[in-house]
């Protein structure tokens, strides 16, 4: 599994289409995720003092966009997604 971290407004904007692409999606390229273990980290780094948060929790293998491992902080590898997130392959979204 991989995670991709979002806010409530973000994900209700996509609540009755067939994927799911932050904003930040357009400029970047791909769609930032992580794995479980590295969610604390990000959370820290990125999201500090934010209460709308959503932790939405990624089936790769159900993924129809193209997946990468790519260095990013720390020279960590972090799950990146060349595309759109297919929301069949979303498991389970839970507030943060």
């Amino acid at each position: 599994m991989i995670y991709h971290i979002t806010n409530q407004a973000e994900w209700a904007g996509y609540s009755k289409e067939n994927n799911y692409a932050p904003i930040a999606f357009a400029v970047e390229g791909f769609i930032h995720c992580c794995s479980k273990a590295q969610v604390e980290g990000v959370l820290q780094r990125y999201f500090q003092g934010k209460t709308d948060l959503l932790l939405l929790e990624v089936d790769e293998s159900k993924l129809t966009a193209l997946l990468k491992f790519e260095p990013a902080t720390n020279h960590e590898l972090f799950p990146h997604v060349y595309g759109v997130i297919n929301k069949d392959a979303i498991n389970k979204i839970e507030p943060i």
